[in-house]
């Protein structure tokens, strides 16, 4: 059993650490079916991130630091939409600048208002996203196999966990299966088609983007007042990156896209267990080589070994209205 018990750890840990990468997979999902390519999805995470911890702060209610991680990340998705669907600028160049944007004013800002070197004053239990303990948990708990993944993997975590796992399926819906689902796929591939129709294709681009950013709104609460009870400088580390990656690797649909997040979740959960373990005849491996797995797996599978993963056809290239 005791084999079986590291498994159910790794698998909880996997879905916990999945996340954050699940909800920001998804919002750069939806952006970038509408034709804007997303690379500001790092910087939206982690704004979120601070703003939820601030409002956390202020208010005492976890639901009001949600508010406002979604509301400041919404924020940046509409300067991204502002300069890169209006302007018709870069959208490589506009999502660039927000991580540079982010990175820097929520270290400047933490620094100013709580003077802990960029991060922010520890949250108390109230101001965060508990967990859940569904019912019967403790219960079946000494249940052979079902009773640990149950209460240990199934139950125990907060809201916004189950949310995540909600929402894949919810995208898949609105993607396939409403009008606007369609509009925003067609706009993604051929926009000239869509305007042909007498429908606006900034504006349903400008509401992918919105959506993109209620999404990264909640990847960054969770990993602000969630998964840690504050926000510290750069806490989104690359998983903006990586949650792109894994949207890639999932060539751009729902399903495939939470099982690419699992995957970098394991790698982190695994990277996590093997701190301080010792592999036979190796010994000892620094922690700083299993913590690399998942970057790592991130450059494999951007150099194309993935097989063939086209992204939307008007993906990254700015609409001019014909006359």
């Amino acid at each position: 059993m005791e084999y079986f018990d590291v498994f159910v750890s790794i698998l909880g840990s996997t879905i916990r650490l999945s996340v954050p990468l699940i909800f920001t997979a998804l919002a750069g999902l939806f952006s970038e079916r509408a034709g804007i390519f997303d690379i500001g999805l790092e910087g939206k995470m982690l704004a979120a991130a601070f703003a939820a911890a601030c409002g956390a702060y202020i208010s005492g209610s976890p639901w009001i630091g949600l508010a406002f991680g979604i509301g400041v990340s919404i924020l940046f998705s509409l300067l991204h939409g502002f300069a890169s669907i209006t302007n018709r600028g870069n959208q490589i160049v506009s999502g660039v600048a927000l991580n540079f944007v982010a990175a820097g004013l929520t270290a400047v800002l933490g620094q100013a208002w709580f003077h802990q070197g960029g991060r922010t004053a520890n949250l108390g239990q109230g101001a965060r996203f508990t967990p859940i303990t569904l019912p019967f948990a403790d219960a079946v708990r000494d249940v052979p196999v079902i009773g640990p993944l149950y209460a240990n993997v199934l139950s125990g975590n907060n809201i916004l966990t189950y949310l995540a796992f909600v929402a894949v399926p919810l995208s898949w819906w609105v993607l396939y299966r409403t009008r606007f689902g369609l509009r925003l796929r067609a706009v993604g591939e051929n926009p000239g088609a869509v305007d042909t129709a007498g429908i606006s294709v900034s504006w349903l681009r400008y509401r992918a983007v919105i959506v993109a950013g209620l999404l990264c709104g909640f990847s960054g609460t969770y990993l602000a007042i969630a998964q840690s009870a504050a926000f510290i400088k750069d806490m989104s580390a690359g998983k903006g990156y990586i949650a792109l990656a894994a949207l890639i690797f999932a060539k751009w649909k729902p399903f495939p896209v939470l099982l690419a997040c699992l995957l970098f979740g394991f790698l982190d959960a695994f990277a996590n267990f093997m701190q301080g373990k010792t592999i036979p005849g190796i010994g000892e491996v620094p922690v700083q080589i299993f913590q690399a797995l998942p970057y790592i797996l991130t450059c494999i599978l951007l150099a194309g070994f993935i097989g063939v993963a086209n992204p939307p056809k008007a993906g990254g290239v700015p609409y001019v209205k014909e006359r």
